[in-house]
């Protein structure tokens, strides 16, 4: 399983790069197998790169392109927002994530750059981004020139915001901040925080990770370079607007100065170099002409027979403009920066506890599982191992919608049932992009098994007083061929009900697929796809009245349904009284129930009777079953009755807004599952994928 963490921040120039770089020398210590992910970036019309991408890409030597290293640029966020594709936003993202995840034992992920307009829409898309992926957050702020309440206001606000979602706080790291602070807020940090196990760490203001290189300040101003193109790294510790006399000037010095005066001012220019060359003078960093006035031919003639000049550089903007706008541009660390990557590294490992971040790492459990990425889930799981999917409703046109999407993708192999020229005059009629002839479309009356099928489905059903007449009826029906279709190994599985009953899906299934062995019934479940987990709801469709031993091997049947979809199992059997306190006939129903499934598997997590609010709130169950496994954090959830349980999944779904997949029907030998007569397209999407899934594991 890889390993994730998320750099969140709230702000610009919080100092990501370093952390970056700390973070991921740490995780290669352990493997080869690191990769580094921004969801969002900036991008530029020229079509520069990402600088950190670039940076650690570079400096690690990781084995993606960088390409694969992102998810969006953000003006194609803002696009498809405008276009009220926020889905989509979340959809790419995610593919992306998940085809660079494929290849990493450990995947550091990096938020966007809050250099925009809109800080709190970014934010929002941030919040969401990492709550979908389900990595921990490392929280990272900027304490530059900040008090101490101001930075813990700051943290305790994202703090918030993130646990709103659910997120999964990691650990907290302060940057930049002035050494006079630092003792007292690592006691501050120590004593809001040390509670929750966090990460701590305090990073000091360290200016040479701040200045810019002469390279920097000629990009962001838009200068044009003179001479000294040797020197563009050279670092800007500060800037001399000066156009005082020489004598004065030169009094003024100081290291790494960069020098800015009027593009005449020969002198100037001349005293500069040479103040350079002298002992006596300290390094400068370089020279700013402003005014867009070009040096005397003869000073220049000077400056390009020098062997090392200073990079002199040259703008348009008056003086008072250009030292304006060169005081607002901020160092960076960039690949092949070597003097700032080993600053950061060794700020890195005097400031973060790297055995308590291994440590955290180790110890992190996922919280669950939000809807959009179970979806995915789904889809990439049907793919691994494609399946044949037989469709008995071949002419509806939501089906058909579907079948688009499912063939375009490549997730499972496809039959539909039905007339050819019916289903081609309802792709022509609703415009979907399908070739009927490219379709494996079948007849059942016309299909060369037909007979074959009618003598099977005979012998299977003359103890019950089936005759052969009959059997070639049923046989017509689209849902006894594509039932006995999935019996004969000639489709792996069969989805049905976008038109037809319930009654009409199952009855074929349960006569002649039947139950697999150590299950008496069928029964069902729905995934209940919550805004930040997936819960599972069985049954809700199938078994009005189980006794005892029927809502125990439901019980047993939705734990094994929910693990071959990647949640675990931490069964709560429902009732209206939790632990031993309650008495009555259908409490006693449900003690039953749970004694018997522990005993058919005791290795389980499960537990009961429970009422729903123990179930799910960690308080409660503290207070109800103390000590429980499974009260608080449960995932799968039994419904003593049929009556109980739709009217439940239903409630859940119309107050929360949750997404309900289902029925998914478990116990058979082979997978058939029904659709609601009111399905959407991506209903049937994921049904079939869920389909394919269970042909997976049979």
């Amino acid at each position: 399983m890889t390993i994730s963490l998320y750099i969140s921040t709230l702000e610009a120039d919080s100092g990501k790069a370093l952390l970056a770089l700390g973070i991921i020398e740490q995780a290669l210590l352990k493997t080869t197998k690191v990769g580094f992910f921004r969801p969002l970036i900036r991008g530029t019309s020229t079509g520069k790169k990402d600088k950190e991408i670039e940076l650690i890409i570079t400096q690690f030597n990781l084995p993606q392109n960088y390409e694969d290293s992102y998810g969006l640029l953000e003006s194609e966020v803002l696009q498809l927002i405008n276009q009220h594709k926020h889905e989509q936003v979340l959809e790419k993202i995610i593919t992306k994530y998940k085809s660079l995840e494929a290849n990493c034992d450990f995947i550091l992920c990096e938020c966007s750059d809050y250099l925009g307009q809109s800080l709190a829409l970014e934010f929002d898309i941030n919040r969401e981004i990492v709550q979908n992926l389900g990595c921990p957050i490392i929280l990272l702020t900027n304490g530059y020139q900040k008090s101490i309440e101001e930075i813990t206001s700051t943290i305790q606000i994202a703090l918030d915001a993130y646990q709103e979602k659910n997120c999964q706080i990691m650990g907290i790291v302060v940057n930049k901040v002035v050494s006079q602070q630092i003792n007292e807020l690592n006691q501050v940090l120590a004593s809001e925080y040390d509670q929750f196990n966090y990460l701590l760490s305090v990073i000091p203001y360290t200016s040479k990770l701040e200045n810019p290189r002469v390279g920097e300040v000629a990009a962001q101003l838009q200068a044009s370079l003179i001479d000294g193109k040797k020197k563009l790294d050279n670092l800007v510790s500060d800037y001399l607007v000066t156009a005082m006399q020489v004598s004065n000037a030169l009094n003024w010095l100081e290291e790494g100065q960069l020098i800015i005066t009027p593009g005449d001012r020969g002198d100037l220019i001349l005293a500069m170099l040479q103040a350079e060359h002298s002992v006596n003078y300290p390094s400068l960093a370089g020279i700013l002409l402003s005014g867009g006035i070009s040096p005397a031919p003869s000073i220049l003639k000077l400056i390009d027979g020098l062997a090392h000049p200073l990079p002199i550089l040259s703008v348009e903007t008056d003086t008072y403009t250009t030292a304006a706008l060169a005081k607002e541009v901020k160092g960076s660390i960039i690949a092949g920066d070597i003097e700032k990557i080993r600053l950061s590294l060794e700020l890195f490992a005097k400031y973060v506890d790297g055995t308590k971040l291994e440590k955290r790492l180790r110890e992190i459990k996922s919280h669950g599982i939000t809807p959009k990425m179970f979806i995915y889930n789904l889809h990439q799981q049907a793919k691994s191992l494609r399946k044949h999917i037989v469709l008995p409703e071949g002419g509806e046109p939501r089906i058909l919608q579907a079948v688009s999407f499912l063939l375009s993708q490549g997730m499972v192999d496809l039959t539909l049932l039905g007339s050819r020229k019916d289903i081609e005059s309802s792709i022509r009629k609703h415009g979907i992009n399908l070739d009927v002839n490219t379709l494996n479309i079948i007849t059942p009356k016309q299909h060369p098994k037909f007979s074959e099928y009618v003598e099977t489905f005979y012998e299977l059903r003359k103890h019950k007083g089936m005759t052969l007449d009959a059997a070639k009826d049923y046989m017509i029906d689209v849902s006894y061929f594509g039932t006995m279709m999935v019996e004969c190994g000639d489709a792996d599985g069969m989805v049905s009900g976008a038109v037809h009953t319930t009654q009409h899906t199952i009855r074929p299934a349960l006569q002649i697929i039947k139950t697999k062995p150590g299950f008496s019934l069928v029964s069902s479940v729905f995934f209940m796809c919550l805004e930040s987990h997936i819960l599972v709801y069985g049954d809700c469709a199938v078994n009005p009245h189980p006794n005892p031993e029927e809502l125990a091997e439901i019980a047993l049947a939705s734990a094994e349904t929910a693990s071959i979809f990647g949640i675990e199992p931490k069964v709560a059997m429902l009732s209206y009284s939790s632990g031993s306190s309650g008495k009555g006939e259908e409490v006693e129903k449900v003690r039953q129930a749970t004694a018997i499934a522990q005993q058919r598997q005791p290795e389980l997590q499960l537990e009961g009777p429970m009422q729903y609010d123990a179930a799910v709130d960690a308080a409660v169950a503290a207070q109800k079953m103390p000590g429980s496994k499974v009260a608080g954090q449960a995932t799968v959830f039994v419904f003593p009755d049929l009556n109980t349980g739709n009217n439940t999944y239903k409630a859940v779904q119309r107050e929360t807004g949750a997404i309900a997949i289902g029925p998914i029907l478990q116990g058979l030998k082979k997978p058939v599952n029904d659709l609601s007569r009111g399905c959407k397209v991506e209903d049937i999407i994921n049904t079939v994928a869920i389909t394919a899934i269970q042909a997976q594991n049979i």
